[in-house]
Order: C-alpha cells, then sequence, then structure tokens
C-alpha cells in the first residue's frame, strides 16, 4: 500500500482528542434503564397468553433492550483498568450471569483482537476469514448462533459441577469452553492468578443462577414457558450480534497474513445508518472500523467522533472508504465477495 494511502491518524486523533472521558451517568443510566425495561418486557412476555396480540411485542421489546444491556460487556473490556469497578460487578448480576455469559467470558479475550500482530491471523479468535471461504460458511455461523444458548447452558450447568468433581476437566473447560470466540478452533491461553480467581467466581456464579432457575422449574415454582422465552431470547440476541459481527469486518485477510494498520481500518466497517441501525448495532457498534481507529473511547462519543472526521478528513481519502449504507448492503458485499471469490478458486483448481 503507497504511503499516500497510509490512514492519517496524528491529524484523526487531533480532531477527537477531547472525546476519550467516560461519562459515568451515561453509562449507568443507559444500561439500567435498557436492563429494567428488558426484564420487566421478559416477565410480562411469560404472563400473556401463549399467540396474544401482546406476546411478541413484550418478547421483541425484550430482545433489544436486553441485547443493548449485554453488548456493554464490549465496553467492560475497554474501559481503563481499574474504574467503573461497581459497574462491572452490577453489569454481571444483572446480565451476565443470568443470560450465561459472565464478564470473564471476554476480558483478556477481545483485547487481542485490537493487536496489530494478532488481527486477522489465526491467533485472533474474533475473525474468520468468511470473504475467503465458501458462502455456506456464513450461513452455518448464523445457524450455530440457535443452538449456543444450548451449549452454555450444558457448559454452566453439567460441565461446571462435573468439572469440581473431576479436576482434569478443568483445564480443557477453560481452554475451549471459556470464550466468546468466532474462530472455532481458538484455544485460551493458560490463566493467569488474577484471571483464575475471577474465572471461579464467575463460574460458579453462573451456576447458581442456571441451577436455581433449573430447581425452581422443576418445582413448577416457574412456568416451562419461561424456559421455552428465555431460550428464545438468548437465541435471538446471539443471532442479531451475528449479523452485527458478519458486518463488523470485511474478513478478506488469510490467516497467514500480518496486516498494516491501515490494511486492518480499510478491513473495518462503519454503517452510521439511523436508529434502526442502533438496534441491532447498540452501544456504538455500528462504527466498528471508528472504534478500531480509537479502542479506548467510551460508546457515546463515537457518533460525535465519526461526523468530525467525516467533515474534517480529506473527502476522498481513508476514512470514507469504511462506510456503507445499511445492514444488508454489507451482508450483500460479503456474500457476493465469499461467492467470487469461491468460483474463482473452482476455476483455477
Amino acid at each position: 500500500m503507497s504511503k499516500t494511502a497510509e490512514f492519517p491518524m496524528a491529524k484523526a486523533k487531533s480532531i477527537v482528542q477531547d472525546l476519550f472521558e467516560p461519562n459515568a451517568w451515561i453509562y449507568w443510566t443507559d444500561f439500567l434503564l435498557n436492563n429494567l425495561i428488558g426484564w420487566g418486557a421478559f416477565v410480562l412476555a411469560v404472563q400473556t397468553p401463549i399467540f396474544s396480540f401482546f406476546e411478541p411485542i413484550w418478547f421483541l421489546l425484550s430482545v433489544f433492550c436486553l441485547y443493548r444491556a449485554v453488548i456493554f460487556i464490549h465496553e467492560l473490556t475497554h474501559l481503563k483498568k481499574g474504574t467503573f469497578r461497581s459497574f462491572h460487578v452490577v453489569w454481571n448480576i444483572l446480565c451476565g450471569f443470568p443470560l450465561m455469559v459472565p464478564s470473564m467470558l471476554y476480558m483478556g479475550v477481545h483485547i487481542d483482537h485490537h493487536k496489530q500482530k494478532f488481527y486477522g491471523t489465526q491467533n485472533d479468535k474474533e475473525y474468520s476469514p468468511f470473504g475467503l471461504q465458501k458462502p455456506y460458511h456464513i450461513v452455518l455461523f448464523l445457524v450455530t448462533m440457535g443452538i449456543a444458548p444450548l451449549v452454555f447452558l450444558v457448559r454452566f450447568l453439567v460441565l461446571t459441577p462435573l468439572s469440581y468433581l473431576m479436576p482434569p476437566l478443568r483445564k480443557p473447560l477453560w481452554e475451549y469452553a471459556s470464550s466468546l470466540a468466532v474462530s472455532h478452533t481458538y484455544k485460551r491461553p493458560e490463566p493467569t492468578h488474577i484471571e483464575r480467581t475471577i474465572w471461579h467466581l464467575q463460574e460458579f456464579s453462573t451456576f447458581l443462577y442456571v441451577g436455581i432457575g433449573a430447581f425452581l422449574v422443576f418445582k413448577g415454582l416457574v412456568p416451562l414457558k419461561a424456559v421455552v422465552l428465555w431460550y428464545l431470547l438468548a437465541a435471538t440476541i446471539l443471532f442479531v450480534n451475528g449479523l452485527r459481527t458478519l458486518v463488523a469486518h470485511c474478513y478478506r485477510n488469510p490467516s497467514n497474513h500480518e496486516m498494516t494498520f491501515t490494511e486492518q481500518f480499510l478491513d473495518s466497517i462503519d454503517i452510521p445508518g439511523n436508529l434502526f441501525t442502533a438496534l441491532w448495532a447498540p452501544v456504538g457498534l455500528r462504527y466498528h472500523a471508528t472504534h478500531h481507529l480509537f479502542p479506548g473511547m467510551p460508546y457515546h462519543h463515537l457518533t460525535e467522533a465519526h461526523r468530525r472526521l467525516i467533515e474534517e478528513l480529506p473527502e476522498n481519502g481513508v476514512y470514507s472508504k469504511v462506510v456503507r449504507k445499511s445492514l444488508g448492503n454489507a451482508l450483500v458485499d460479503l456474500w457476493v465477495y465469499a461467492a467470487k471469490n469461491s468460483k474463482n478458486r473452482s476455476v483455477a483448481s
């Protein structure tokens, strides 16, 4: 890539240098409000008669509010170490544990995705070269979102207590079943002392939540409908997040190639969109390319950062090339590129 095509990072940073301070009031208000509405709507969906007019309305409200609440796990990873500790604890208690996604599944895992030597390579657990694979891999990825809640249920309700009785099971459970990763081949490195302590605490807490829930259902104190809707809730959240993940990057990098900073940026996507976009890409994730420029920037400043960069950087420069019109537009681009690449490989062979 020529020198003239390099991203003007110094200029970009000077434009947004005042946008790196997180506002605790925004974090708390946004999270607690969506968490309260989400679980409230879920309870109403459970109590509403099956196939009634309001049942799907309450359910969808629950899905998108709790999806927004749970996606704060991404912010937890990027917040400055030692800050927002109370927020971290409350997030797990109200959202992470009941949805079986304690923060330890993401903390310490996601940050490697932003390291230049890891991004897009075989060491990047959040990257799969969908654009270089046959299109059915895209469909398969979304299908796995539907069975993921069952996998999580087995992992925390069955394998967790079993591993306490069978200590040799602890190691593979950490390596292969304690990470939110796109790549199915990812093996989590040996935990540090702090990671091991947090892992044990959060893992057991999640087991307690799931175990108590299962006991209440068994005793008839919680209706079976709640279990069905909980599963559908988790699966729908994962499916929508799966769609968002597919349009976060172009996924065109072979796993053996280390990309330059500008190549990484151009492999990422911004979809400013509208209010609907904020539903499927909440908490600033519609500005994923901008986030990769400034991982430490809080989500509530990304819209302003994007606006400034569009206005103040060269109109036909590198920054404008990462913008897509919509979710559908980005998905079609990925599918078409994968299909053409697959066809070209077939012809070549």
